[in-house]
């Protein structure tokens, strides 16, 4: 499985080269966003399902260090990895305190960014196996745990509601805390909240084309996505077509 990274840096140059030359994706790692200050990703963090943040350290707005600690004080479970340009021990120190599992200088050499993050993938994938060793045994990994109520009403909320269906106002519905809400629905499913909603909407929008009645961006409105350009592009990496591709071939 993939892990999902986010990068946090404000010097562009430097955010540019680890997305786009680094080796993520053989190493278990997909970048899904990347941000150049602390408020940005924290607010990110906060309503999507993140593992790692790779993060600069000094930063306007929120610094590395603020943000790792209101990870550390909301209880989001992802892990930290700090990078910067300046070696001093007060901040390892405290970037100690807020569980930051590691602290690379910049510039970072290749031979450091592997060991660190695979390492990393091996803690992650070690976590995972003793979660779901924990779950009762007539549950199975991959989504057999429907019978759990949390889930289920997850589930049947999506199913009725996907077209504005957030994970605040899922976690809302079924009264619970959306980060909290994020990782037990991994944990039980294997699915992360968002991938599964995409499912949904994505397959809700197949049926959708088959009627001509409805033009593409009607039917894009009707599964949640008021830009029909960002359904286009979330519709052809879902299914490897454009949508009037995709209706044309029906």
């Amino acid at each position: 499985m993939m892990y999902r990274l986010v990068l946090v840096d404000d010097e562009v140059s430097s955010r540019n080269a680890l997305c786009n030359y680094f080796p993520w994706n053989q190493i278990g790692f997909e970048v899904v966003s990347q941000f150049t200050d602390g408020c940005l990703a924290l607010d990110y963090i906060r309503k999507n399902p993140v593992d790692v943040i790779f993060c600069d350290i000094i930063m306007p707005n929120m610094d590395g260090l603020l943000l790792a600690k209101k990870i550390y004080q909301e209880k989001i479970g992802c892990k930290i990895i700090f990078l910067s340009a300046y070696k001093k021990f007060d901040y390892a120190r405290e970037a100690l305190n807020y569980g930051v599992r590691d602290y690379l200088v910049k510039p970072a050499k290749y031979k450091d960014l592997m060991e660190v993050f695979q390492r990393l993938r091996m803690e992650l994938d070690e976590e995972k196996r003793m979660a779901f060793n924990r779950l009762p045994p007539d549950m199975e990994a991959m989504g057999q745990s429907v019978c759990d109520k949390t889930i289920h009403a997850v589930n049947e909320y999506l199913s009725r509601n996907y077209k504005n269906a957030t994970l605040e106002n899922t976690a809302n519905y079924i009264k619970m805390n959306p980060s909290y809400l994020s990782q037990y629905y991994y944990l039980k499913t294997g699915v992360h909240f968002s991938d599964n909603l995409l499912k949904i909407r994505m397959e809700r929008a197949a049926v959708l084309l088959d009627n001509y009645r409805y033009k593409i961006k009607e039917v894009s409105e009707m599964v949640g996505y008021m830009n029909a350009k960002n359904f286009t592009k979330a519709f052809k990496k879902y299914y490897g077509k454009l949508p009037r591709d995709y209706r044309q071939n029906i």
